[in-house]
């Protein structure tokens, strides 16, 4: 973990009867995310944190080295998304199992989004981990799921601004796909400006095959409402590559959106920029399912 990243680490309200209390390790989504996962006036991270902590289950999220470091990670080309997450996530790992007050035997992994995406990779490089927990991980490769998204924000009758770019993120997309992409591939002809390195990293992980090798427990957590990972894109390549393993539970809440807020209707980017909190019912079933 580089110098000066920050940690928090709340502790569960009281350790349980029974001795040191399970931990987790909370990992955000793509982007230069603090600890609290911080989008507008939301914290989706730190409402889980200490919705956790309140159920007996200790709790250790950082802010990402994108966020912390951001000038030090553009200025190396050759950054990617192994890069991004697992060193640091597998020294919170070791840092959480080194506290008296938590079972070492009992440290999971938490991932929403990319952070979900990722969370295999982390736990094959710490063989430690006890256990995954995936909040709206994606399956479909980010750079077509992009177009998708896109495409659905966009609607059926797009305006020229749209239209136009839908078709720089399908150029961009259809680059990443390019046999001859390599590191050296300018990063102002990819999408979101993530070099050549990075799209090749995300391109060569599966995080279904990645998670299926594990063989370890699973919950895999899907909102209904979601656009940007989706019940229709995304969750039934979990479902399909992990039917044949026995402890792996997938849960659908069809009242929620990618951050796991409750609402009604299709959602929208504008609803991010409503304080809201994430489903309390989510926060209870994660901490039934670390706590057992």
């Amino acid at each position: 973990m580089p110098e000066g990243s920050a940690l928090a680490v709340p502790a569960p309200a009281e350790p349980t009867p029974s001795g040191p209390v399970p931990g987790v390790v909370l990992l955000a989504g793509g982007g230069p995310f603090d600890r609290d996962g911080t989008a507008g006036p939301n914290k989706p991270l730190k409402d889980l944190a200490w919705g956790l902590a309140a159920q007996g289950v200790a709790v250790l999220r950082f802010d990402k080295v994108t966020h912390a470091h951001a000038a030090q990670v553009a200025a190396d080309p050759g950054f990617t998304m192994t890069d991004e997450y697992v060193p640091h996530a597998v020294a919170a790992v070791r840092l959480l199992r080194s506290l008296p007050e938590v079972d070492p035997s009992r440290v999971f992994v938490l991932g929403h989004s990319m952070g979900g995406k990722v969370a295999p990779r982390v736990a094959a490089a710490e063989p430690s981990v006890a256990g995954l927990v995936v909040l709206a991980g994606d399956t479909q490769p980010m750079h077509r799921a992009a177009v998708r998204v896109l495409r659905h924000l966009a609607g059926p009758d797009p305006s020229p601004e749209a239209a136009a770019a839908l078709d720089a993120i399908s150029e961009q997309a259809a680059a990443v796909d390019d046999p001859g992409l390599s590191p050296d591939t300018p990063a102002s002809s990819l999408p979101f400006g993530l070099s050549g390195s990075y799209w090749l990293d995300q391109r060569d992980y599966d995080p279904v095959a990645a998670a299926a090798a594990l063989g370890k427990p699973m919950l895999i957590l899907q909102g209904g409402r979601d656009y940007q990972v989706t019940v229709a894109d995304d969750l039934p390549r979990w479902r399909t590559g992990l039917a044949h393993l026995r402890d792996v539970t997938i849960c659908v809440y069809d009242a929620d959106d990618h951050l796991f807020f409750p609402g009604t209707g299709p959602s929208t980017p504008a609803d991010y920029g409503r304080p809201q909190h994430v489903d309390l019912v989510v926060v209870a079933d994660v901490a039934d399912w670390l706590t057992r």
